[in-house]
């Protein structure tokens, strides 16, 4: 059962990057870390599951914005040290900030400058932070 997780290059910390791209339109939506539980948790549930490397704990996402990620499909890269998720975006926001991507920033005549639009106040979003 477990033999799948063993085939993942592990990093020195025990995770391996996780990629969240838009099933339908292509669109990467976040990078994100998993362990092994996170990644077991992910192929079981169907929902994406990260490990939070400030918290230190699983991290489901969307289990506080309501913006779940329901895996379509998981890939593995050539090298065994990355994993691609496929998802349908719940809500049509990924970002704690509000908006569609964390990729939200451009490089602009030497500067990041936002790109994207807020789709929702993060302050609607998370009513108990800040």
């Amino acid at each position: 059962m477990s033999d799948w997780l063993d085939e993942v290059a592990w990093d020195e910390r025990g995770l391996v990057p996780a990629i969240a791209q838009d099933a339908e339109g292509g669109r990467v939506l976040t990078l994100a870390w998993m362990n092994r539980e996170a990644l077991a948790a992910t192929a079981e549930s169907g929902y994406a599951t990260y490990w939070s490397r400030s918290r230190g704990k699983l991290w489901r996402k969307g289990e506080s914005s309501g913006h779940r990620q329901r895996v379509v499909e998981m890939r593995l890269d050539c090298d065994n040290d990355a994993v691609l998720l496929r998802v349908e975006q719940a809500g049509g926001i990924a970002c704690h900030t509000g908006r569609e991507s964390c990729f939200f920033r451009r490089l602009e005549d030497g500067a990041w400058r936002a790109a994207d639009p807020v789709l929702k106040d993060p302050a609607e979003i998370y009513p108990n932070h800040g």
